[in-house]
């Protein structure tokens, strides 16, 4: 299966061990956007507002496009500021790509405690607990 994985960028560090073992399991692996500069966004908003909404766009076209030459998303959702199963904005879209997309969605850890909380349900996400055996 072809899989994008998404999550914060300050979750990033996160990816590789995941990344390896789905790779083992013949999945292909898409990573997110700025993976090698994830302060990238941060050095846009420094240059300048028009700038920063410029590439803003430019990485929001290009989630779209990672969501549909996969066949799935994985949602890395772990604690983020004392969040658990964090899902940012950036995210949520991505996810709501997929859903709109047909994708499967599967999120590593339940849906969090949040206002997306009931969008998130009706997204109907395959909940992995952690299992990446589980993505088929």
């Amino acid at each position: 299966m072809k899989i994008f994985i998404c999550t914060s960028k300050h979750l990033y560090n996160q990816i590789p061990p995941i990344k390896e073992s789905l790779e083992k399991s013949g999945h292909i692996i898409t990573l997110p956007n700025s993976l090698d500069n994830p302060l990238k966004e941060q050095e846009m908003k420094t240059v300048g507002t028009a700038e920063h909404s410029k590439w803003k766009g430019e990485m929001l076209r290009l989630q779209k496009e990672k969501v549909n030459m996969n066949d799935a998303i994985l949602v890395l959702n772990f604690e983020k500021n004392g969040q658990a199963n964090y899902i940012g904005g950036a995210t949520f879209l991505e996810i709501y790509m997929a859903f709109e997309l047909g994708k499967k969605i599967f999120l590593y850890n339940p849906i969090p405690e949040s206002f997306l909380k009931d969008e998130l349900l009706g997204m109907n996400p395959f909940i992995i607990n952690g299992d990446l055996s589980l993505i088929k």
